[in-house]
């Protein structure tokens, strides 16, 4: 059977119309005692909402909804407004209010109340309700006819159900709500990657519809951590999250003290506890946990941290005694976690409850097209740092704009290569201008960085020395190497001879003739090359 939901409602005291005389108030229609004392209706607990001035009468009402619905618990809810016909003062406090309740639509039916408060107030609520702010239905009460025979005591009520499709200015109002939510996870950054532009609006929606976990995937540098620290920011301002952002490197967490960092432990548990350690998962408390590479986690971990999901609570180390906390969990992995899994490294039914929502970031090379928008947000990004606004002149933007998205740019380091390499393009730049010498050596800079011995790129850059992109692209792949290992031989040698006797040392000793220096001479000639262009 599926639990029952509890039925919250939100309303406003009524000064006028639940303000009776104490002694026949039980003789008039009272609008929240009718909400509570409805036949087919309970209601399990009241937001009253009422300014300071109010609080007397807030009592009343209270003690009289527990006598006549025991099973009402009413929570009063201050808020005290200057001017209650301000609309824009009434907004705000309602649009702060509902940031500061999270309300779990799957456990809880929400009734806003319309019947109470001011026309501005009514407004505003309704507004919040359409814009799921509130996300509940709105509902009416009314008091009984008195004309008619078949109306109770306490009134009559409707719920209104709002079928979002029928209000084209709500719908354009949450277009323009969630373009400010997409914007705001890509810091402001105008991509162009539709790719990427669709991932950010599946996160964004998940972000603020589940509390489930989330596995962000992909490469060193792509804009994990970021990303996470974003989501929490947004679902900070739309009410969902209370508590922190605690950011933790799982490839940093080793040995003992694995176990204590993020679990906590108690005085004494071992050596060198000196004192009861919380431990992250209660730091994170109604705020989002961020594990950043969690396949690192050794086995011990592992388990606790799944029981800590599924249920809200572990045993810190040496307790006997569980400990709760309430967290968005968002995991972060350049590793493929299933193969991990099929070798045992990494638990399945853990990455069964972390992969319900997973997403696979591209990295830089992927979005060749977001490198200029990506360009312009590191130089803001630097301003802020340092104070200092610096700019590229138009040819020297140009040409890293070239460099960059050009096929030979393998942005391992991804995000962080660019950001090091306006970093240090700013810093060198004179009075403020990157110009092209900057951009010329940070280029060179960069393929270097990027180069590893004896892989492909390493053999492209040695082959781009000497041949042009087009004649390195009619060479096969099986025979770049061997060109690659020759070119870089006879660079270091002082003649055809020479270089011959390095590159033939085991079969010339076979061989009646040992003219190698020819044999080096004819091979390069295939790639149109000599010994005297190497040589220089």
């Amino acid at each position: 059977m599926p639990a029952v939901k509890k039925n919250i409602a939100i309303s406003f005291l009524g000064t006028q119309l639940d303000h009776r005389k104490y002694s026949d108030r039980w003789t008039k229609w009272r609008p929240n005692v009718a909400l509570c004392q409805q036949h087919d209706l309970v209601i399990d607990e009241l937001i009253l909402i009422h300014d300071n001035h109010s609080k007397k009468l807030a009592k009343l009402v209270t003690e009289d909804i527990a006598q006549i619905s025991p099973e009402t618990t009413v929570i009063p809810e201050v808020i005290n407004l200057h001017d209650p016909w301000d609309f824009e003062e009434v907004f705000g406090s309602l649009h702060s209010f509902a940031g500061r309740h999270h309300f779990d639509t799957e456990k809880q039916n929400l009734l806003i109340h319309m019947t109470t408060g001011t026309h501005v107030a009514q407004i505003c609520l309704f507004l919040l309700a359409e814009s799921r702010h509130l996300p509940g239905k709105l509902i009416q009460t009314s008091p009984p006819n008195r004309r008619s025979t078949h109306d109770m005591p306490q009134g009559t009520y409707q719920i209104i159900d709002l079928d979002l499709s029928k209000y084209d200015k709500l719908a354009t109002r949450f277009a323009e709500e969630q373009a400010e939510a997409r914007d705001f996870l890509k810091s402001g950054i105008d991509t162009k990657n539709q790719a990427f532009n669709y991932l950010i609006d599946q996160i964004e929606l998940v972000a603020l519809r589940s509390d489930a976990p989330i596995l962000l995937t992909g490469p060193t540098g792509a804009g994990k951590s970021h990303l996470a620290s974003r989501i929490f920011e947004l679902r900070q301002q739309r009410g969902g999250l209370s508590g922190n952002f605690v950011e933790v490197n799982c490839a940093t967490l080793r040995g003992d003290m694995a176990m204590s960092t993020l679990f906590g432990h108690k005085k004494g548990s071992f050596t060198g506890a000196a004192s009861d350690r919380p431990g992250l998962l209660r730091e994170a408390h109604k705020g989002l946990l961020f594990l950043d590479e969690i396949g690192e986690l050794g086995p011990d971990e592992q388990a606790v941290l799944l029981r800590a999901i599924e249920e809200g609570k572990w045993l810190p180390v040496g307790s006997d005694t569980p400990v709760k906390s309430s967290f968005q969990l968002i995991a972060g992995t350049n590793r493929d976690l299933r193969t991990d899994v099929a070798e045992g490294r990494f638990r399945e039914d853990l990455l069964a409850r972390i992969n319900l929502w997973t997403f696979q970031l591209p990295g830089l090379a992927e979005r060749r097209e977001d490198i200029a928008p990506n360009l312009d947000y590191e130089l803001r990004r630097h301003r802020e740092k340092t104070g200092n606004t610096i700019t590229f002149n138009k040819e020297a933007q140009q040409t890293f704009l070239d460099f960059a998205k050009s096929p030979k740019s393998s942005w391992r380091g991804n995000f962080r290569d660019l950001n090091a390499a306006v970093t240090r393009m700013a810093t060198l730049a004179p009075r403020g201008r990157i110009r092209t010498e900057e951009v010329e050596q940070e280029c060179e800079r960069l393929e270097q960085s990027w180069l590893r011995p004896g892989s492909e790129d390493d053999h492209l850059a040695k082959l781009s020395d000497y041949l042009p992109t087009d004649a390195i692209a009619e060479i096969d792949p099986f025979d770049r190497p061997q060109l690659a290992y020759v070119i870089e031989t006879c660079r270091q040698c002082k003649s055809l001879s020479e270089a011959g006797r390095k590159l033939f040392s085991v079969s010339r000793e076979k061989r009646k003739s040992t003219n190698d220096g020819d044999r080096i001479r004819k091979y390069l000639a295939k790639f149109d090359l000599s010994f005297d262009q190497l040589s220089q």
